[in-house]
């Protein structure tokens, strides 16, 4: 299987922008001949880099708040017209992508990793903890988003960005068996490799992390990032990689600008490192740890007939 990393970003406040890039991404990486296809964190919707909203502790500001009002407009409901038009690329590419955006629905927002495959959306995980300030923006996601697909050679599944450092999530979705571990990501720092390669061995799995790389004049000139004005500031500055089921980089990590990594995978690796650590299997000790899991879907309001929206769609 071949397989590709996209490391790149859109212009904030601009969806158009942003679902167009990602059209012509995925389309870019099934040419390479990507049979699945990971784009950032936030790719659509957008991770605004340094901007504060105004926010301080018992204090938000009438402008902060016109510029949460212009992020919420920026983000996409799911399913809806943004999701439909990359669906009907991988349908035509007959491709897998996971792609990072930000969910509107109602007044919250949410970071999602969207899935997508030849027979068109799939479905969303919502990430369950919002890192620091990334709390004033976003909402927390539930136990009914975990899904893993199979793509009918392997199964692939999602952690976003700081979810990677939750040891329960990964134990979780061991379980469940994933082959082609995606974590969309905004996190640059060296430090995030040893991450990536220590899911990789724990996991006995590949590890697809897509990062954006994202520069100041990707921003709108009225809003004014801590880090500075100057146009070619580098707001997130990459580290996309592929790493395989034994810790071994495939490709990348990328830095210094924008492109995609392609690995030919031989997912026959997936049992040769599970020959001697299977986390949740032989490795696995039951009689002395477990791990409850609570994939209910929390509704603050229930009536008669509720329906979860968004589980059964995943």
């Amino acid at each position: 299987m071949t397989v590709a990393v996209v490391q790149a970003a859109a212009p904030l406040f601009d969806t158009p922008a942003a679902v167009a890039r990602a059209e012509e991404l995925v389309h870019e990486a099934a040419g390479r001949g990507a049979e699945v296809v990971v784009l950032p964190e936030a790719f659509i919707g957008g991770y605004p880099k340094g901007l504060d909203f105004g926010i301080t502790v018992g204090s938000r500001t009438p402008a902060g708040r016109e510029l949460f009002r212009r992020y919420h407009a920026a983000a996409i409901e799911v399913p809806g017209p943004e999701t439909e038009a990359i669906a009907a690329v991988t349908r035509e590419a007959g491709v897998h992508a996971v792609i990072g955006a930000v969910e509107r629905h109602g007044g919250t927002l949410y970071c999602v990793a969207l899935f997508f495959g030849p027979d068109g959306y799939l479905g969303l995980h919502r990430k369950l903890v919002p890192t620091a300030a990334e709390r004033c923006l976003w909402g927390r996601g539930d136990g009914s988003t975990l899904p893993v697909v199979d793509t009918g050679t392997a199964r692939l599944g999602a952690a976003i960005c700081w979810e990677n450092y939750m040891p329960l999530l990964r134990t979780a979705m061991y379980a469940k068996g994933v082959d082609l571990w995606c974590a969309p990501t905004v996190d640059d720092r060296d430090a995030w490799q040893a991450t990536m390669r220590h899911i990789a061995l724990e996991g006995r799995c590949f590890v697809l992390g897509a990062n954006q790389y994202l520069r100041r004049d990707a921003l709108p000139d009225d809003v004014h990032p801590v880090q500075g004005d100057a146009p070619d500031t580098v707001l997130i500055g990459g580290g996309s990689v592929i790493v395989s089921p034994l810790g071994e980089v495939l490709a990348g990590p990328l830095r210094d600008g924008e492109g995609i990594l392609t690995a030919e995978l031989d997912l026959d690796d997936l049992v040769r490192a599970r020959f001697d650590l299977d986390a949740t299997g032989h490795y696995a000790r039951p009689d002395v740890f477990t791990l409850h899991v609570d994939e209910t879907a929390r509704h603050t309001v229930t009536r008669p007939g509720t329906v979860d929206d968004v589980a059964s769609e995943a």
